[in-house]
């Protein structure tokens, strides 16, 4: 998966209009909650067979810390 597609899938995820970079910080996105959390995670197991900790998202800072965990990099 690009930068771009991951980027595009996050922002549906999270059911946002904010213009994510990888850059961004999760924390000045409004609508980077629990539930977008819950989401990002069953997508990260279910699509890309990613076994994540619930800890590991909740330790993420910004757009890029989650792509390196999809990724399995982090």
């Amino acid at each position: 998966m690009t930068t771009e597609e991951f980027v595009k899938k996050l922002a549906e995820l999270m059911d946002t209009n904010a213009e994510l970079k990888l850059s961004t910080k999760l924390a000045d996105v409004e609508d980077w909650d629990s539930l977008s959390m819950v989401s990002f995670f069953s997508f990260c197991n279910s699509t890309l067979n990613r076994r994540l900790d619930p800890e590991q998202i909740k330790g993420a800072l910004t757009v890029e810390d989650l792509f390196n965990l999809a990724e399995g990099k982090a």
